[in-house]
């Protein structure tokens, strides 16, 4: 029952990781089921019969043993504008180490699977910077969009959120 249980709990996970929920309405057909995916893409994958689905659990911040240090960025949101629909694009916050302990990026986790973030992995010396990259597929939406990805590191109020929009066209 625990195994099945921790499958049932994986599938839906994976699922809520992969889709993105559409940011516009939509008529939907009297037999469709109302989902709310963030909260399953939320729900941690664990082998305790007594999870409650439709529960959101909140993420811990990732505490890193790394010394602080502090950052300025060169921005914090971007507006992409008009987007075609089923365009994928992309921006760069740059990072900069204003601290004197070199910075350590641990994570960069996006708030939905159409957003894939890539960073600089290696520890970024004081003066030094770096490069966070947001890769967006607007395949799934319609109209305006905002998205963003939390970005945890060894500086004092991690995470750093970072946004972007877009207005989607057909």
């Amino acid at each position: 029952m625990k195994k099945t249980l921790s499958i049932i709990a994986l599938s839906i996970i994976g699922f809520g990781l992969v889709s993105c929920k559409k940011e516009n309405k939509e008529v939907q057909g009297a037999d469709a089921v109302p989902t709310d995916s963030t909260a399953a893409a939320a729900m941690p994958a664990t082998t305790d019969s007594t999870a409650v689905p439709g529960t959101t659990a909140v993420a811990a911040p990732v505490k890193s043993d790394q010394p602080s240090t502090s950052i300025a960025l060169s921005e914090s949101n971007f507006d992409f504008g008009k987007v075609k629909k089923g365009d994928k694009v992309q921006h760069i916050y740059e990072i900069t180490n204003t601290g004197t302990n070199p910075l350590v990026i641990s994570e960069v986790k996006p708030g939905c699977g159409c957003t894939v973030p890539d960073f600089t992995k290696e520890p970024i010396l004081p003066g030094k910077k770096g490069k966070i990259t947001l890769h967006f597929d607007s395949s799934n939406f319609d109209g305006n969009v905002q998205k963003y990805a939390d970005v945890f590191a060894n500086v004092d109020k991690s995470p750093i959120k970072l946004t972007f929009s877009a207005n989607i066209q057909p």
